[in-house]
């Protein structure tokens, strides 16, 4: 499996409400439970405008489904090849 970053360019996104954000994770959490295949949404980042999700998965193609059975709008998708934290620090 392998780690993706996702970038959703959503203008207000950070003025959502509460039942937006739950609306949106209960669709996120619904579309995955129906998917044939390992998968996770991690969890998401949203700035003003943004929102960066992290998704567990085997490849783009999987994040692409996932993003079209829930109609989320994809800017862009990453491999995230090596995460840096204070736990490299030694």
């Amino acid at each position: 499996m392998k780690k993706f970053i996702v970038e959703r360019k959503l203008p207000g996104a950070g003025n959502m409400s509460p039942e937006e954000v739950q609306a949106i994770s209960k669709t996120s959490v619904d579309v995955i439970a129906g998917m044939d295949k390992p998968y996770s949404w991690v969890q998401s980042f949203v700035t003003d405008d943004k929102i960066y999700c992290i998704h567990i998965a085997e490849s783009e193609e999987d994040i692409r489904a996932h993003s079209a059975s829930g109609n989320f709008p994809i800017h862009t998708i990453e491999e995230i090849k090596i995460v840096i934290d204070p736990l490299n620090a030694g």
